[in-house]
């Protein structure tokens, strides 16, 4: 059996999409769909000693672009400011080093593209974690549809008899046009695992850099009692 996840890349994202892609057999990125405003593709959240803080990559998005198409505004120190939040923050951390300087030296370089700095940053992260799943970019498929046909399409394109579906996707996927196509559809079900962080009480659904930073090593075992 095969499993196929499909995910819109995000900045430093959570472990929820990390938790997707390590039960998957292939993972796809949905780098072709319209770039949202308000969403994850360019922003996270970390913990600091006053509570919750966003991290923030300025964007261009005139029009409707694709994710794919966003540029970043680099008229803006955005990267040596989110690293120098990151270490006033996680300063106390245990693992802090040698993370955040191998974060570093990616960060720092001269990204045009949004999506690049995603892809960049998540097999980084994948790579701490050790999650090992192939990746594919749809944008490079070929395989057309919109909504749930594309989806379905893109699971046929793979072989996979199975496909990993996020829970906030319950009020619109339309499962009966997988299982025409004899493919089940498995929900995430995320029991989001608590673990030692700084700062007070325990918040969830942060960046995945927060329970690295924190755990180290222990961040593999602790994403697999997700």
């Amino acid at each position: 059996m095969t499993t196929l996840a499909v995910l819109q890349p995000g900045y430093l994202p959570w472990l929820g999409f990390f938790d997707q892609m390590r039960r998957a057999d292939v993972f796809v990125y949905y780098d072709d769909v319209q770039f949202d405003k308000h969403g994850w593709r360019n922003r996270n959240r970390i913990k600091c000693t006053q509570g919750v803080q966003w991290l923030s990559v300025p964007v261009h998005h005139r029009g409707r672009p694709s994710i794919a198409e966003v540029e970043i505004d680099n008229s803006r120190q955005w990267a040596r400011k989110h690293l120098a939040t990151l270490r006033q923050c996680y300063a106390a951390a245990p693992h802090l080093e040698p993370y955040l300087s191998e974060l570093s030296d990616l960060l720092e370089r001269p990204w045009v593209l949004l999506v690049d700095l995603d892809l960049a940053l998540t097999a980084l992260l994948a790579q701490w974690l050790e999650i090992r799943t192939p990746v594919a970019l749809a944008s490079q498929l070929g395989v057309g549809g919109s909504r749930t046909d594309r989806l379905v399409a893109l699971c046929k394109h793979f072989g996979a008899d199975r496909y990993r579906s996020g829970d906030a996707a319950r009020s619109y996927l339309d499962v009966r046009a997988f299982e025409r196509e004899g493919i089940a559809v498995e929900w995430q079900n995320l029991d989001h695992p608590v673990y030692p962080q700084l700062h007070g009480a325990f918040v969830s659904h942060l960046s995945v850099i927060d329970v690295i930073l924190n755990c180290g090593e222990l961040s593999r075992r602790i994403l697999a009692t997700a």
